[in-house]
């Protein structure tokens, strides 16, 4: 094996498998693929890699489905026939097995089993926030309308009830806004309305809001020179398919937004495990998938590598693929002519091996041998190998609460995320200036009331100085004015406002809040 700094060892070497397989640092960021049926061996050879970068202090980020990898947190055990199994392994591969762990701070959209992340409504954007609610293009087009609105008007959208007050606002004058922006349909307001209902149920509510998280914090190295593993608990998240895909596509978007050009480092900046990576094109619009290619594209220049984890690399669009340039195929099964198609192109994207056929290859590995190809100097592809995939040095399986718990106390962001901040935003705004316009039109009305009562009817006079004469140069009494009669005032509070807000909408400018590349819709400031 190999023991350069500047290499992550992977697996390989020995008579059987040839040469030792590296993934060098220096072309890390240029993203990679991780691909295989289930129970082939993936979420061992994800942990080898987060490993190895971790050891090199590049910092990580993945995504937990089932639990498992809250292991590489604690050293691996030399008890157990596990132990003796990566022996053998490690052996026959010719690797001097130690075991370790890694500094690992826990996440957890739903603060559970881990510290609380969350964005803003604005940092999601109109984009993410159609895709996550499934909307149809009419509706987008209202989302749209409501995030002008707000920028404009500087009411900051943080939260669920931000959006939902700013939808009830348009909804209650869509015929001016329908003036300056376009039909706005009732029915379209009423469709996103329900949607966010639902995403409120099923626990969304959660993700936005503030503190939000801050990317710096992603990217911590411990005292010893490792990277920090950031690992997201997602087996409950995984219930909610497009909400994890959306969160994770917002994320990947905020670092291609926030980060500086690095050009081409040493070792990646920050290493992005993205697994299940099928859920993120399942159903996208094509506007999404473009945007995701070009993320992909360029990422790499911010020092952030990005690899996808999937069943079978057609879960992947082919523009995208084509960028993924570290590859572990670990077994396909062929079993229908869809998956013979599937095997023959996923053989077709590596650098051919004389000494045997890819595709053959891909369909006989067992379970912790796959089929590789990383980059070599100059970025050339390497030839195909087929490997064993090294025993990782962390623990193989979950760790239990007490150890979580344990490892969250100590971690460097205790205390930050935990506490939830409702701050003064659109909610609060738009109510303030409701309640403001209904007092003011409320001390009008009654301005005007007084005035009517002090007034005689110009009719009662005369019918009252008919057959009257006057007394001591002084007329009688006159009848008591009627007060003039005044219907019940219908409008709502929100009405109230929405009638004094809809007067300004022609003169009042504001700046576009930055969103992120796959959020923005109106330009950046």
């Amino acid at each position: 094996m190999s023991g350069d700094p500047a290499e992550i060892f992977v697996g390989g070497g020995g008579a059987q498998y040839a040469l030792p397989q590296n993934l060098l640092l220096k072309y890390g960021n240029r993203h990679g693929l991780i691909a295989g049926a289930t129970g082939t061996g993936k979420t061992v050879t994800l942990q080898v890699l987060a490993e190895g970068f971790s050891a090199a202090g590049v910092p990580v980020f993945l995504s937990d489905i089932k639990g498992d990898l809250s292991g590489l947190a604690c050293a691996g055990s030399e008890a157990g026939k596990l132990h003796d199994a990566f022996t053998k392994r490690a052996a026959t591969i010719g690797l001097a097995l130690r075991y370790d762990a890694c500094p690992v701070t826990f996440w957890d959209l739903f603060g559970e089993q881990g510290h609380p992340i969350r964005a803003t409504i604005s940092e999601m954007g109109p984009l993410l926030l159609s895709r996550l609610l499934e909307l149809t293009e009419a509706q987008e087009g209202v989302l749209n309308v409501a995030f002008r609105l707000a920028d404009e008007e500087g009411l900051a959208l943080l939260d669920l009830k931000d959006l939902q007050a700013m939808l009830v606002f348009i909804g209650e004058n869509a015929d001016t806004i329908s003036t300056r922006y376009g039909l706005v349909a009732p029915a379209s307001i009423g469709a996103i309305q329900r949607r966010l209902l639902v995403l409120e149920n099923e626990g969304g509510a959660k993700l936005f809001g503030e503190p939000a998280l801050q990317l710096s914090d992603l990217m911590l190295v411990d005292p010893s020179g490792k990277g920090r593993v950031n690992i997201l608990a997602s087996d409950k998240l995984m219930n909610s398919p497009r909400l994890y895909a959306t969160f994770l596509l917002w994320l990947l978007s905020e670092l291609f937004e926030e980060l500086p050009e690095v050009g081409d480092p040493d070792k990646p900046k920050l290493v992005f495990f993205f697994d299940e990576a099928h859920l993120l094109f399942n159903d996208a619009p094509k506007a999404l998938v473009q945007k995701v290619e070009q993320v992909a594209r360029l990422i790499r220049s911010k020092g952030v590598g990005v690899y996808f984890i999937t069943q079978n690399p057609a879960d992947v669009p082919e523009a995208i693929l084509g960028q993924l340039g570290n590859r572990v195929q670990h077994a396909l099964r062929a079993f229908t002519a869809k998956d013979q198609k599937d095997l023959r192109m996923a053989a077709q994207t590596y650098r051919d091996n004389p000494d045997f056929k890819t595709e053959d290859a891909i369909r006989e590995v067992g379970t912790g041998e796959a089929v590789t190809s990383f980059l070599e100097a100059k970025g050339v592809p390497g030839i195909v190998q087929r490997t064993l995939i090294r025993p990782p040095s962390s623990q193989v399986g979950p760790i239990d609460a007490a150890m979580r718990a344990q490892i969250m106390a100590a971690s460097p962001v205790k205390g930050k995320y935990d506490a939830l901040i409702d701050r003064e935003s659109a909610y609060e705004l738009l109510r303030a200036r409701a309640e403001a316009a209904a007092k003011t039109a409320e001390a009008q009305e009654t301005a005007s009331q007084a005035g009517s009562d002090l007034r005689i009817d110009p009719g009662e006079l005369r019918e009252f100085n008919k057959g009257r004469r006057y007394d001591g140069g002084r007329m009688a009494e006159a009848p008591k004015p009627r007060p003039r009669s005044s219907s019940s005032r219908s409008d709502s509070v929100t009405e109230a406002f929405a009638k004094s807000f809809a007067r300004q909408l022609g003169s009042r400018t504001g700046q576009a809040v930055v969103r992120g590349v796959l959020g923005t819709i109106f330009g950046k400031r």
